[in-house]
């Protein structure tokens, strides 16, 4: 059995892995968030330490490392995106293997700054890319990799998941923070496209604003125009009233269907996180460049065939 900690215990993500701990046969040990709105973990872990003050739980996680029988072996990562890095370092720096959430880190100089403390301390970084676990992906994969054709797949990705007005008052709605939409809620679509397609070749932004964010990547297999946003006025009038989420990837026009256990995914990290396969920092980069990039590119008018179909309305 191993030893957990937890930062980022309040947020909307920890439950996730929380369940994902216990489901693998392992012990949430402590936990920390500078909210006390934590309950979840009285169903989970009751027996966990809570705190509420980063010094306090360092100091406690230094204690438990005096003793091999109540040593830390790993913490997770659940806290706002640009506490990623610090946190991450944190609990290199216990002795420990860190898990963390999309996004890893903003920029892929902070990757290389993790390599450097992974190397110091040697323990590694591995983070949650749970679509590379999604059976419906991993049977698109395969059939990518085994068709043979000479030209490029057509696809379209558009992932609509409305926000209330709480979203702009949360650190979400702070891009200093979140890093904006594109990555927020895009990463591990971007990666997901690179885990089954291959190599990124161009990447060009249509659209970026507040609420949303659209453009167009080439990779080695496909093209993709792609379209995110957090406004419930783009979602399509077949969900309208119904659904406040709507998740759909068109390959040369067939729907891929990945909404059925999107959510159930973080177990089976776990698992092979675990098992010695879990996915480390060069695994990360490339989508890390890709929303680097497009968080920090000019918008461009898209050229013909390659405007996703939502942005029309945003462009007139």
């Amino acid at each position: 059995m191993k030893y957990f900690a937890l930062i980022g215990a309040a947020g909307y993500i920890a439950p996730r892995h929380m369940k994902a701990i216990k489901e693998t046969g392992n012990h949430l040990a402590m936990a920390y968030d500078i909210n006390d709105s934590v309950g979840i973990i009285d169903s989970i872990s009751p027996e966990s330490e809570f705190f509420t003050e980063f010094e306090r739980f360092i100091e406690s996680a230094w204690q438990r490392k005096r003793d091999a029988y109540t040593a830390l072996d790993y913490v997770s990562v659940c806290s706002p995106n640009h506490l990623h890095h610090a946190h991450i370092a944190a609990g290199l720096r216990l002795g420990c293997n860190v898990i963390c959430e999309k996004p890893l880190v903003p920029t892929p100089a902070l990757l290389d700054e993790l390599e450097k403390v992974e190397q110091e301390t040697g323990r590694r970084v591995f983070n949650i890319l749970q679509l590379r676990h999604h059976p419906a992906i991993l049977e698109l994969k395969e059939r990518v990799a085994t068709t043979p054709r000479d030209d490029k797949y057509d696809v379209e990705l558009t992932y609509i998941t409305s926000r209330g007005k709480w979203y702009h008052e949360s650190w979400k709605g702070d891009p200093r923070k979140s890093f904006g939409v594109a990555t927020n809620i895009g990463v591990h679509f971007f990666d997901m496209l690179h885990y089954v397609f291959g190599d990124l070749e161009r990447n060009v932004v249509h659209y970026l604003d507040e609420q949303r964010a659209a453009g167009y990547l080439e990779y080695r297999k496909a093209r993709v125009r792609w379209f995110l946003s957090i406004d419930s006025n783009d979602l399509p009038s077949s969900v309208e009233g119904e659904q406040r989420t709507y998740r759909s990837i068109l390959c040369e026009g067939r729907e891929i269907e990945f909404s059925g256990g999107f959510t159930d995914l973080h177990t089976v990290s776990y698992q092979e996180i675990l098992a010695g396969r879990g996915f480390g920092l060069d695994s990360a980069r490339h989508c890390i460049e890709t929303v680097d990039t497009i968080r920090n590119a000019a918008p461009e008018m898209p050229v013909r065939g390659e405007a996703h179909p939502c942005l029309k309305r945003h462009l007139m």
